[in-house]
């Protein structure tokens, strides 16, 4: 049987699926924001969808990736949470996300994804950080140690 890993966007956008095929992590209710997709994270759970913690031990593999590919800035806790248990159940399922950084770090894990209501995303990237006046490159930070200027997110690599 086929599961799919449902991110916040699944309740948030609505999404045609059999409910006992969903399986999420309890805080994805959190990001539920409005009472519609309120409404709907709680049919589903009525419905079949099961809710699971992940692994302990996945989720640090999944932060220790994402800090490879520098997306880990970028990731809540949900979005760890969901990208654990997508591995957990990697060959049986499908995560259901729009988020990009959870898609790369998904596309690095070999977990297979589709998204709701975006666009997918076309290459795996590695980001790295870029000082806004001296220009020098960094791979992390929120502030140049050469000028103290602020650093921007940039591109650093195609994987």
């Amino acid at each position: 049987m086929k599961f799919y890993i449902t991110d916040s966007a699944v309740f948030i956008y609505g999404y045609d699926g059999d409910p006992s095929q969903f399986i999420t992590v309890p805080t994805v209710r959190n990001e539920m924001k409005s009472q519609e997709a309120l409404m709907r994270f709680e049919i589903a759970c009525e419905t079949g969808t099961r809710v699971e913690q992940p692994d302990p031990d996945i989720r640090k593999e999944v932060i220790s990736l994402a800090k490879e590919t520098r997306d880990v800035e970028e990731l809540s806790d949900t979005d760890i949470d969901i990208l654990a248990k997508a591995f957990e159940y990697k060959e049986d399922s499908v995560l259901l996300t729009d988020d990009y950084a959870v898609q790369n770090v998904a596309s690095v894990l070999g977990i297979e994804f589709k998204p709701i209501a975006q666009k997918k995303i076309r290459d795996v990237l590695v980001w790295g950080k870029k000082c806004t006046a001296c220009r020098r490159k960094f791979d992390e930070g929120d502030v140049c140690p050469v000028c103290g200027s602020p650093l921007k997110k940039v591109r650093k690599r195609k994987l």
